[in-house]
């Protein structure tokens, strides 16, 4: 069954045009509306405009981390409940505690599959059931 995720607003900030283009297309296929930052100050102003349902932010990236970013989102009541997925080409087991302190909500490895980017889409961001399909058979 392929899952329709559409007029889920995803946000993806990733200093690389390849992985934000990737991303986005892999989002777009599945009905999604994508947009995208080139980096944390970018985002920030963008967030604030268009109240993504969830966000994926690149842990590496020039002026504004993907920690300090999420930090910042965090700190916002506004979007606090916004989930955060951190996106890093680092599979270490620091990288991915400093991403829960900073108060991520997951953890993927880049390069990510569709499978993982729509999974943690699943695993966050609440599904009502006409957005679902409405049927559980």
């Amino acid at each position: 069954m392929e899952e329709n995720f559409e007029s889920l607003k995803v946000m993806v900030i990733d200093d690389s045009k390849t992985i934000r283009r990737t991303a986005e297309t892999l989002l777009k296929k599945v009905g999604c509306t994508v947009i995208t930052a080139v980096d944390g100050f970018d985002a920030l102003a963008k967030i604030a405009d268009n109240n993504p349902d969830i966000i994926f932010v690149d842990i590496m990236m020039p002026r504004l981390d993907g920690y300090q970013t999420c930090a910042l989102i965090k700190n916002n009541s506004a979007f606090r409940g916004t989930p955060v997925i951190m996106l890093s080409s680092k599979d270490g087991l620091f990288d991915k505690a400093k991403g829960r302190i900073v108060g991520s909500d997951q953890y993927l490895t880049k390069p990510f599959s569709k499978e993982e980017l729509l999974g943690a889409i699943r695993a966050h961001v609440p599904q009502s059931d006409d957005l679902a399909g409405a049927s559980e058979a």
